[in-house]
């Protein structure tokens, strides 16, 4: 049964209208922290604080597909006894096989021939059918979800009722998924990416449009108060029936494989374009290749010994080599990373496009790498270590640790100013040139003393770190150069080590606790006494920063200082203004509860 309390929606993606009045108790009325949105601040009509249903072809996206790879593992297998049965003029000497079969006995097929019980095996597969259509059919019915003024809310499950709620403020980030099934329908995935453990929450499927337009509204809510930059979208308008639309989107999403970004996506330019050949090249010449090379090697010798396991012991792995290339090459087609007014938009994908914004502030440790294959070509590539929201239990990458797959250092600069918008202008070329490619003729570094040489002893004189006002950054590595990135505001602690040879070295070890990622901090073979001052340091500089960060709530402080330019506007003018002059009384901020023109409500008034 539904739960009582939840106003039945359409069965259509879009807004619920109002229930006629009725006779009885009262309607349940939502707590006031579930209050809608302001109408100001959304532009989709799935933003209204209401509950919604999902995309009307969710089920056939979530459960049809698999009842079609079922039903083809079948016919597979049954290949032969379809053919004798329906068309046994097309193999005449099968009849002696099925003959075999039907002796045999003890199989479910040979019992339904021999028994001519073809209209009874029909009939059962046939409510079988009806059953799992009917399950799929509940189980999208009873999913819910609605959008309010803190956060998102997910409501499922036919038997066992299932609640998730991602509150707005500790958003870390919106993907939207496009797989190529449902992209040919116009549909998208949408995952609201939460600050704990399993605390993501999803939205599979809508269509692409309000997908586009929900991502929206909850960053803008997160933000903080801004307004919308467009009036609210309405249901998009159909012409020539369902069947016409959903072919035009078929057609339009093919030539949106090939000509590029799809309509009706809005896809910001991008800083850094990656040209193919680079792409490939970069993946050929990398250090698993020199490993597939070695294994080759060792496969060849072996095998010319007579020892020809090893040939079919390195197959799978050289066959699983090759599909991680081409999976790392497709995936990584039509990057682009560009800044909006939400965040940083990172969007890659040939057939299965994928699209985050990552708001300001949610990026915990930035490294910068570079392998020694890559040094003649001057490539460098950038990962992240940023909250994910998946269980412990979730085997699946996190696709978006990798903002810059490969890209020279004038793209590497051009990332970094969008990930850190914080940092002056005149630093980064300073970071760039010592940070990335180590000391020069003047090196604003710590770096290890020569006593320390042989801790390190290929990268001791590049091994160093330098704080900032806002950032940690750790230099090291010779064979693999890195430069890890630490915004002191994300920095969870730092942690001074000291082994029996450290201090005999009279220097200790350094490690930035962070969240986990690719991104490992930790700096070998400093001073003792520079890294006691670093301790103290970071310290201070990260409850600083911490005080005085309010990146969670990024549209606050543009506002704030909006209304401070209005206010010295208007206090420079002489003219006094009525109403606060003869009255004394405030004006409505943009958030004061507005009554709708549609039906009269407050927006945190439910719909009766």
């Amino acid at each position: 049964m539904t739960d009582p309390r939840i106003p039945a929606p359409e069965p259509v993606e879009g807004p619920n209208p109002s229930a006629p009045p009725q006779n009885g108790p009262p309607p349940y009325v939502q707590p006031e922290h579930h209050t809608a949105p302001p109408p100001q601040l959304v532009r989709s009509p799935l933003s209204d604080g209401e509950w919604h249903r999902l995309h009307p072809l969710t089920p056939l996206m979530r459960g049809g597909l698999f009842l079609i790879v079922v039903i083809g593992i079948v016919v597979a297998n049954l290949r032969d006894r379809l053919v004798f049965i329906f068309l046994p003029w097309l193999a005449p000497d099968i009849e002696d096989e099925v003959g075999e079969w039907e002796g045999s006995g003890g199989d479910p097929i040979d019992f339904i021939i021999v028994n001519n019980l073809y209209v009874a095996a029909a009939l059962a597969v046939l409510a079988v059918l009806i059953v799992l259509v009917a399950v799929f059919y509940l189980s999208w019915r009873f999913h819910l979800f609605r959008i309010t003024g803190d956060d998102v809310e997910v409501r499922s499950g036919i038997l066992f009722r299932t609640q998730r709620r991602a509150p707005l403020d500790r958003v870390q980030g919106v993907n939207l998924t496009r797989p190529m099934v449902a992209r040919l329908l116009g549909m998208a995935k949408l995952e609201v990416v939460g600050a704990g453990a399993d605390a993501n929450v999803k939205l599979e499927y809508l269509s692409t449009a309000n997908a586009e337009a929900v991502r929206a509204d909850i960053l803008r809510l997160a933000s903080g108060r801004r307004l919308a930059d467009a009036p609210a979208a309405g249901a998009a308008p159909r012409s020539g029936g369902r069947v016409a639309a959903l072919g035009h989107t078929v057609g339009r999403e093919l030539n949106g494989m090939i000509d590029g970004p799809e309509a009706p996506v809005d896809v910001p330019d991008s800083v850094v374009h990656i040209p193919v050949g680079r792409l490939v090249a970069s993946h050929v010449v990398s250090m698993s290749t020199v490993a597939l090379l070695f294994a080759v090697v060792a496969i060849m010798v072996g095998v010319s010994q007579g020892v020809t396991w090893l040939l079919f012991a390195f197959v799978p792995a050289l066959i699983g080599l090759g599909a991680y290339w081409v999976r790392s090459i497709v995936r990584s087609l039509r990057y682009s990373i560009a800044p909006t007014p939400d965040g940083v938009r990172i969007t890659f994908g040939l057939l299965t496009t994928i699209t985050e914004i990552v708001p300001p502030g949610r990026i915990h440790a930035i490294e910068v790498t570079q392998p020694i294959l890559w040094r003649p070509a001057g490539w460098w590539t950038i990962r992240i270590n940023r909250l994910t929201g998946r269980s412990a239990s979730d085997g699946s990458t996190d696709q978006f640790t990798t903002v810059l797959p490969v890209g020279t250092a004038t793209d590497v600069e051009r990332v970094l100013r969008l990930l850190q918008p914080s940092v002056p202008d005149d630093e980064w070329a300073l970071i760039v040139r010592e940070g990335m490619f180590g000391p020069g003729e003047i090196d604003s570094f710590e770096n290890s003393p020569r006593r320390a040489w042989w801790i390190r002893p290929l990268s001791f004189r590049r091994n160093g770190f330098r704080l900032m006002d806002d950032l940690l950054l750790l230099r090291r590595g010779i064979v693999w150069r890195k430069l890890a990135i630490l915004p002191l505001a994300r920095l969870q602690s730092l942690g001074l080590h000291q082994g029996p040879l450290d201090r005999l070295t009279r220097v200790a070890s350094a490690r930035g606790h962070l969240v986990a990622g690719p991104v490992y901090a930790h700096l070998a073979a400093i001073d003792r006494d520079t890294a006691l001052t670093l301790f103290d340091a970071v310290a201070r500089g990260a409850v600083r920063a911490a005080r005085t960060d309010r990146t969670h709530r990024w549209a606050e402080d543009a506002e704030a200082e909006a209304e401070a330019v209005a206010q010295a506007h208007a206090s420079s003018d002489p003219r006094p203004d009525p109403v606060t002059a003869d009255e004394g009384v405030p004006q409505p901020t943009a958030l004061a509860p507005q009554h709708d023109a549609a039906d009269g409500r407050t927006p945190g008034e439910p719909k009766i």
